[in-house]
């Protein structure tokens, strides 16, 4: 599946394999997980990975649920 290059800049994708996952009548699109954890502070922490979730983030993804 080849993901065009300004969606993949947008959020965040980098080359590696994908799930994907049916979501009603679309199919949503994720980074397979790393099993990779970090300390901070005591705590294990899974890092975050893809897009950094911002304002104009969550109006997209608010208003695709709307659809």
């Amino acid at each position: 599946m080849v993901i065009p290059k300004p969606l993949r800049d947008r959020f965040g994708l980098r080359p590696g394999q994908v799930e994907l996952i049916p979501d009603g009548s679309g199919v949503r699109i994720e980074p397979l997980a790393h099993d990779e954890v970090e300390e901070v502070n005591g705590r294990l922490v899974i890092p975050p990975a893809g897009a950094p979730i911002d304002d104009d983030l969550i109006r997209a993804l608010r208003d695709a649920d709307q659809r």
